[in-house]
């Protein structure tokens, strides 16, 4: 009797915690492989963790953009923070932040227009991941 009781709380629990993700619209899509990182996307950024150095990363960002023919407004960075304003071809607002974790490590935020779009958001990613 004391088991199921436990397990009543517990899926209750859990279908609370279902409901209260959803209904905060935070909404994480994907972990990454092995290897790769993590990914996610939350509430209209792509986030992820590389497995590259703050100046690969910045450098495989710019290519990336260019790959993807956006337009680069503007980039500014130091030694621990880069960031890419660019446009699509729809003038969408494309901003891409680049932050060094550690040596061996970079995290990059991905950001379409006011709301998000994960679909040009993991375009990018992967065109930046192709330049590692």
């Amino acid at each position: 009797m004391r088991n199921s009781f436990f397990a009543v709380r517990l899926l209750a629990g859990l279908f609370l915690g279902a409901f209260a993700v959803a209904g905060s619209g935070c909404l994480i899509v994907a972990v990454g492989a092995a290897g790769a990182g993590t990914v996610a996307y939350v509430r209209g950024d792509l986030q992820a963790t590389l497995d590259a150095d703050y100046g690969d990363a910045l450098k495989a960002t710019r290519a990336g953009l260019d790959r993807m023919q956006y337009g680069v407004v503007s980039e500014r960075g130091d030694a621990l923070a880069g960031e890419f304003i660019a446009r699509t071809a729809l003038d969408q607002k494309v901003q891409v932040r680049v932050t060094k974790e550690s040596d061996k490590t970079t995290k990059i935020r991905i950001r379409v227009g006011i709301f998000g779009d994960e679909e040009i958001s993991r375009a990018l990613l992967d065109a930046v991941k192709a330049r590692f």
